[in-house]
């Protein structure tokens, strides 16, 4: 399981991520997330949702209440130009954070 702030860091990413596969409502990001992850990466949806809101209001991601093939009612989430842009803005800044540890971490460790 991963700490509570790697995994609040890595939300919108990877929410930005899951939606260039196209729409998905909550739950089934909850879930994409878990299977892409091995499930140590689990969101809740308390923590989910507000996430969800706070990017549709800086205009990353649109959202439409449909009917599911249940019959259910569900809010389905797309993802936005913005949002594009912002992933790209993402994938720079974990691109370097990775790529620094990873060179930290392939440095000869000193005794």
């Amino acid at each position: 399981m991963l700490s509570k702030e790697l995994v609040a860091a890595s939300t919108v990413p990877l929410v930005l991520s899951v939606l260039t596969e196209g729409e998905c409502y909550g739950y089934a990001l909850i879930q994409r997330i878990k299977e892409l992850s091995g499930g140590r990466i689990q969101w809740t949806e308390g923590m989910l949702y507000p996430v969800l809101h706070w990017m549709e209001k800086e205009g990353m991601i649109a959202s439409e209440w449909r009917e599911s093939e249940s019959g259910r009612k569900r809010k389905y989430y797309r993802l936005k130009t913005e949002g594009r842009t912002a992933l790209l803005e993402e994938q720079q800044q974990w691109l370097t954070v990775h790529e620094t540890l990873k060179k930290l971490w392939q440095l000869p460790r000193s005794t």
